[in-house]
């Protein structure tokens, strides 16, 4: 009979979670679409564009609020349970409040482990397939800078007819290394040749060292300079924000490619902390339901169902704010990157362990 319940317990609560999984996609189907619309205005292009491209993106939202739907399904399916008196039901048969939690706990916990190793990779391929795509219609100069193995490539459009290609073999902390520079006129003809061992781009104007200058006129000159300055539309910062898209950066690419990652160009403390937001979302699903056992749990009695929905927005909206604040204090240095992303969890985890210890009495 146990095993009965068992199975009857995490069959309703998967289904609940598809329920709440698909009204969210629907949801962020609408919204996303109008700005797909909106972007794709005055570009020929079917309706059936946006419409693909909206669909292959959600996924990775999905995965994002994923703690939060995990909150509502929980806090769903025990509303239903206590307002149909199964609660009561499962006492009879031996199964404490502790015990219901444990049985949503772990698969909410393995459910992450899940998502991380078979649904991210997928949904990282399709935001690559998307950022490719929105790449190719885009009119933006902000997609004319890659990196690849060889390094850094950028390419800027100049005020005056010119053309200008950047070429760097590494970007570290506001410094690119081993630099060269292409000036080409509007016929794509090479006037201008620009070699550096370090330049300083944290601002707009660009600090080269230890620079030699090619000008390919009616003969070679070549001029040497201690210092140089170009003036360009990118800064670090500005270059590392295009490739900090943690959508089409999977789990198991952080786990297998970490180091190629690295050489490629993405910054090391980005990559950190990308795989410790990662390697978090088992255990924050793990404390989402726990949050909700406490919330619906601590009485038997049917109550206005009401008052949950605004304690749980409430709930949600303070775990958003923490951990935004958190990651606030990791990325002014404040406390270490990696451990502004753990300590949300550890926070609520043992705010939960309290409060699980006190339901179990009821």
């Amino acid at each position: 009979m146990k095993k009965i319940l068992l199975n009857y317990i995490i069959f309703n609560y998967l289904k609940v979670i598809l329920k709440v999984t698909f009204l969210f996609y629907l949801f962020g189907m609408i919204l996303n679409l109008f700005e797909e619309i909106e972007f794709f205005k005055g570009i020929d292009v079917s309706f059936f564009i946006p419409v693909t491209l909206t669909a292959i993106y959600v996924p990775s939202i999905i995965i994002d609020i994923l703690p939060f739907i995990i909150f509502v399904s929980s806090m769903w399916f025990l509303i239903n349970m206590r307002d149909k008196r199964e609660l009561l039901t499962y006492k009879v048969y031996g199964y404490s409040n502790i015990k219901i939690f444990l049985v949503l706990g772990i698969f909410s916990f393995l459910l992450g482990w899940v998502i991380l190793s078979f649904f991210n990779p997928l949904s990282s391929t399709m935001s690559k397939y998307y950022e490719k795509t929105k790449s190719d219609y885009s009119k933006d100069i902000d997609h004319l800078i890659t990196f690849n193995k060889n390094g850094l490539w950028i390419k800027e459009i100049l005020n005056t007819n010119e053309q200008r290609i950047i070429f760097a073999k590494k970007a570290d902390k506001d410094y690119l290394e081993d630099v060269t520079i292409f000036f080409f006129n509007k016929d794509f003809e090479i006037k201008e040749k620009i070699f550096s061992e370090t330049a300083y781009i944290k601002n707009n104007n660009w600090s080269l060292k230890n620079v030699s200058v090619i000008k390919f006129d009616t003969e070679l000159i070549l001029k040497k300079f201690e210092t140089f300055e170009i003036n360009s539309i990118y800064t670090y910062q500005k270059i590392s924000s295009l490739f900090k898209n943690t959508h089409t950066i999977s789990f198991i690419d952080l786990i297998t490619n970490y180091r190629s990652l690295l050489e490629s160009g993405y910054n090391k403390e980005f990559l950190n902390e990308n795989l410790n937001k990662m390697l978090t979302l088992p255990f924050f699903l793990l404390i989402m339901t726990a949050l909700a056992c406490i919330l619906t749990m601590h009485r038997l009695k049917e109550s206005k169902n009401i008052k949950f929905i605004v304690v749980g927005i409430m709930v949600c909206v303070f775990v958003f704010y923490f951990k935004d604040l958190s990651n606030a204090l990791g990325q002014t240095n404040r406390i270490p990157l990696s451990l502004s992303v753990w300590i949300p969890i550890l926070s609520i985890g043992i705010f939960s362990f309290i409060g699980i210890l006190q339901i179990n009495e009821k």
